[in-house]
This record gives C-alpha cells, structure tokens and sequence, in this order.
C-alpha cells in the first residue's frame, strides 16, 4: 500500500484512485451508475421494496436556508468558460484539511442504485464504539432508499451528512467520463446534479449539506468553482481506505494506519460485504492512540472547516 499524503511537494497529494485507473470496473462496482438516473435521463429515485420502511413523513429539523445562485444565474455566469482539466485533484476541488486542523477526518460514501443501497452497520457500530466522529457523504439514491438510517444518522452527533450528488455522476460540464460513467454534460446538468440532492437532503432531513463529493470524485475545474458558488466545498481525499469498498480489510487496515495531520480519508458504509468495517475495526485503536500522541485527533469536516 501506498502513503496517498505525499509530503514531496512536487509529487502533490497522491491518490489511489488515480493508479489504480486500470482497475476502475471493480473498484466501482459499489457505486455504480444506473444509466437511467443520470442528470436528465430518468426519474428521481424511489425506494426499492427491501429499503428501510419510510414510516411517516419526517419532520425536518429548524435549517437555515442556504441562499445559493440559481440554475439560470450559474449558466449564464459560466457560459463560455473553458471547463478546465478533469479528474480527482483539478483545481479547485479541497483534498485535505485546512493548515490550522489538528487533526485528520475519515469520510464515507454512500452510493445507492444498483448494488449500491446497503448498510455497513458494523462500521457505523465501530465508529460508535470509539466515539469517532466521521463525514458521511450520501448520495440521493441511497438516501431514498435508506429514509429510517438518515433519520438516525442525521441525529447521530457524531456525524455530518454531506452531499454525494443526485445521480453519482462525475461533475464535469463537458461530459467528461471516469472509468467508463459519463459525467454531466453541461453546467445545468451539473447544477441538477448537486442542488437536486442537496434539496432534497435540506427539505427531507433538514440538512443543509456544506460539503460535496461527485460520483467517483472526478469533477473539472468549472464544476468545482460551481460548487464553491453554490457554498459548497467540493471535496476529496488524500487517503483511499477501501478502493470503492473492493480492498480486503488487510487493506483497509493498512490505508486506515496511514492518516496524519491534515488527511482526508476516503471509504464507503454502503457495502456491508466488503472488508472496510473489518479493516477500520482493526487500524481503528491504534490510530487514535498515535493522532493522540501528535495531539491530533479525528474530526468531521465541519470541525477543521469552522
């Protein structure tokens, strides 16, 4: 395993993602896109008959409104602009923390559509059991499918929901592609993508996201300074703990060890079968013990962002 925090400034902050390019199909296996749920090619999602009864209609809890651009503000405002380079680290798009953190922040994924709308209990169980608070970014899919868990999770001091998009597609405004998933084809699907969840998470939950990560993380340098209009911070990681929940937990454990000042990790409680709870579960411990040591600790992502 590899250190995804280079400290070589002429390196820059590495990812896994990006070397394991070759291995997109499996790693994505958890997250991937139903083609009929991108931006503009089908309807909204529903729950699937095994999710998590909906019970009565929720009752969000007092948010206040975020004042953000609307779609034809931010279409007119980008009409034009060169899109930029693509991918996980364009500019623009956050991969670690601020330099006043003092500490690291472990993040989740949740995906939803195909295979995609599961639960890791035992991670969220784990987390729990050491008080270690986490992000958990949620696309509208899993949302959807999963309305009880976000009422409880979303409740759950220890975590913050974030906004992992409507349809899980990359955030481009070209239709730029990662690992096969076509991205948004222009800055109005874009927009779609990341108000369509982040409105829903407000108006469902009573979430008012601060956070956004795009359906395989890639996103151009366009959508990533959309995001920012939006009051959005377009995030992403320096650690990959799990390689889309496709790692064994020897894996996870090892990716988990590796989290210093400042790094953002990235896993996934969407795939209860995979080997990201076992891994956490194991590296989990004698992480805190050495952040401790430092006098670091773990954080959400609104606690090193304040």
């Amino acid at each position: 395993m590899t250190n995804l925090a280079s400290n070589d400034p002429q390196v820059g902050r590495r990812t896994m993602l990006a070397a394991l390019v070759g291995m997109g199909t499996s790693m994505l296996a958890s997250c991937a896109v139903d083609p009929e749920s991108l931006p503009g090619t089908g309807p909204a999602p529903t729950a699937s008959p095994s999710a998590s009864a909906p019970g009565p209609a929720p009752t969000p809890a007092p948010s206040a409104p975020m004042a953000v651009p609307s779609r034809r503000a931010m279409v007119s405002a980008f009409a034009g602009k060169p899109a930029g380079s693509f991918g996980l680290e364009a500019q623009g798009i956050q991969l670690d923390l601020p330099a006043a953190a003092r500490g690291a922040a472990l993040t989740f994924d949740a995906c939803g559509g195909l295979h995609g709308e599961g639960y890791d209990a035992r991670l969220i169980k784990e987390l729990r059991a050491h008080r270690t608070p986490a992000t958990l970014f949620v696309n509208r899919r899993w949302a959807a499918a999963n309305i009880s868990l976000m009422r409880e999770l979303a409740a759950d001091p220890l975590f913050e929901i974030a906004n992992h998009g409507t349809s899980h597609a990359p955030l481009g405004s070209r239709g730029q592609a990662a690992y096969g998933i076509r991205g948004t084809a222009s800055i109005a699907e874009a927009y779609d993508e990341v108000m369509g969840n982040q409105h829903y998470l407000a108006d469902t939950f009573g979430i008012q996201a601060r956070f956004f990560r795009s359906g395989t993380a890639h996103m151009d340098v366009l959508g990533a300074a959309m995001c920012r209009e939006l009051s959005l911070v377009p995030m992403n990681f320096t650690v990959n703990l799990d390689a889309g929940a496709t790692f064994p937990a020897s894996g996870v454990a090892a990716q988990t060890a590796l989290l210093g000042a400042r790094d953002v990790g990235i896993g996934h409680f969407n795939r209860p079968s995979s080997g990201t709870a076992a891994g956490v579960a194991k590296a989990l411990p004698r992480l805190l013990d050495s952040l401790e040591s430092r006098k670091l600790r773990l954080m959400k992502l609104s606690e090193a962002f304040a």
